[in-house]
């Protein structure tokens, strides 16, 4: 098992940055293929991002493409969502996720979860 805790969320203005952090506790980090996920209010939980479980491989939903960027540390069982260019519509709670096998965008093939972190963006 893993154990997974986001931070770095915030109150950001539309066009800011911010930086998610996901530590990672249990087994080992690089066993696992990491993904960040989002919930707005009202919405389904979303995929956003994910990273293979060396970094070799990513893949993005289309409305983050050339904003965020994921990335990995496995040294630090760390796996980090950076944001740029910020937008209203990226406010949501983030989560990040674990699974063993190889990048999905599917939320329940994903076996663990963190508590979440809130992003709001404001106009």
């Amino acid at each position: 098992q893993v154990q997974l805790v986001e931070s770095g969320g915030g109150l950001v203005q539309t066009g800011g940055s911010l930086r998610l952090s996901c530590a990672a506790s249990g087994s080992p980090f690089s066993t696992y293929t990491m993904g960040w996920f989002r919930q707005a209010p009202g919405k389904e939980r979303e995929f956003v991002a994910a990273i293979s479980r060396y970094g070799g491989s990513t893949d993005y939903v289309d409305s983050v493409k050339g904003r965020f960027t994921i990335s990995r540390d496995n040294a630090k069982n760390t796996v980090f969502l950076q944001m740029n260019s910020l937008k209203p519509e990226d406010t949501a709670l983030y989560y990040c996720a674990a699974r063993k096998n190889a990048i999905v965008r599917i939320t329940n093939l994903y076996d663990y979860w963190g508590q979440g972190t809130q992003v709001t963006v404001s106009s």
